[in-house]
């Protein structure tokens, strides 16, 4: 009898199961409370994309409006301020450049916790000093909310296929609320410890970043110069001990591989002076804690000296072409 009521025989009954879970779709998405995302940068813009595609509805700010208007076209509602963010969602995640940026956001005059709503979840995907990240967590409880620092590895490409990995500190009880909206942005989200450990995490990794790639890109030019193809050298490199993530997925040689930085002139990707500043981050806890690191030491100079010779706004894997350039080095 049933079969009887849907028209159109096969065809019809698929069009009928298409209906029903597209309106299925709709009431889980509007079932979705709203998330705030303030910082629409080349790491916020995909990452905030992400989530509406996953149907959280955004409450988008940038301090450059026209960052602004593509999430409104996307059915984003847009605000003036960080304040009116927090305002109007009890769910924020920032992505800001640097520890002064996040200050502003969260404790200027028109920041987060001007309005910010008792038992608000706050997620800061920044990469910032460690104390500056367990300073905000103060303020936030003092206001009655939740904060965790959970910033973020894998770059562009991986926000934009939401393959990012989040390593997030906080209070390990508000891990899963935090990884419910992380896991929309990212395909690994694991929980460090106390506020301050996501972002002790982050600068560790990056600090060996920035060390590999300075070693393969001095590896790669001293191949070239002694004769050899570089894409041959690569592939002799991904194959032996040297291998590493700036040898086999982000080699900064150009010609070597597509869809990296290195093949479009060094545009897009993570920036150098993106670099340098984490590299001055993990310097900062090196001297707190008394640690030696003579390579990281001579990796942040080298990354400054690049942001003085006009490599700044260049991806990070420029150093290559840097050293290249710096015969007396």
């Amino acid at each position: 009898m049933a079969a009887a009521v849907v028209r159109g025989g096969p065809a019809g009954w698929r069009r009928w199961h298409r209906r029903v879970a597209a309106m299925v779709c709709s009431r889980a998405m509007a079932s979705k409370t709203p998330v705030g995302f303030i910082g629409l940068g080349n790491m916020g813009n995909p990452m905030a994309k992400n989530l509406l595609k996953h149907g959280y509805p955004v409450i988008a700010y940038d301090v450059f409006p026209e960052a602004c208007k593509e999430f409104q076209d996307l059915g984003a509602q847009v605000t003036d301020s960080p304040a009116d963010v927090a305002e109007r969602a009890d769910r924020i995640i920032t992505m800001l450049p640097s520890s002064p940026n996040a200050k502003e956001v969260y404790t200027g005059a028109n920041g987060i916790l001007k309005k910010v709503k008792k038992g608000s979840l706050l997620i800061d995907s920044s990469t910032i000093d460690p104390a500056v990240s367990k300073e905000l967590a103060k303020a936030v409880e003092k206001m009655g909310a939740v904060f965790m620092d959970a910033p973020v590895s894998g770059g562009v490409g991986a926000a934009r296929a939401g393959n990012l990995t989040f390593m997030v500190g906080g209070v390990e009880q508000e891990f899963d609320a935090a990884k419910e909206l992380l896991t929309c942005m990212g395909s690994n989200v694991v929980y460090c410890g106390a506020v301050g450990t996501g972002q002790a995490a982050k600068i560790c990794n990056n600090m060996l970043l920035a060390i590999s790639m300075i070693g393969t890109a001095e590896a790669m030019n001293l191949g070239i110069r002694l004769g050899l193809d570089p894409k041959l050298l690569a592939k002799i490199l991904n194959m032996s001990s040297g291998r590493c993530w700036s040898s086999d997925t982000y080699n900064p040689v150009p010609g070597v591989m597509e869809g990296v930085p290195s093949a479009n002139n060094y545009q897009g990707g993570f920036g150098t002076t993106l670099m340098a500043k984490d590299l001055g981050l993990a310097q900062i806890s090196a001297t707190n804690t008394m640690t030696p690191v003579p390579l990281g030491s001579q990796a942040h100079q080298i990354y400054r000296m690049m942001c003085a010779k006009g490599y700044a706004l260049k991806d990070f894997s420029a150093v290559f072409q840097f050293l290249r350039e710096e015969e007396t080095l």
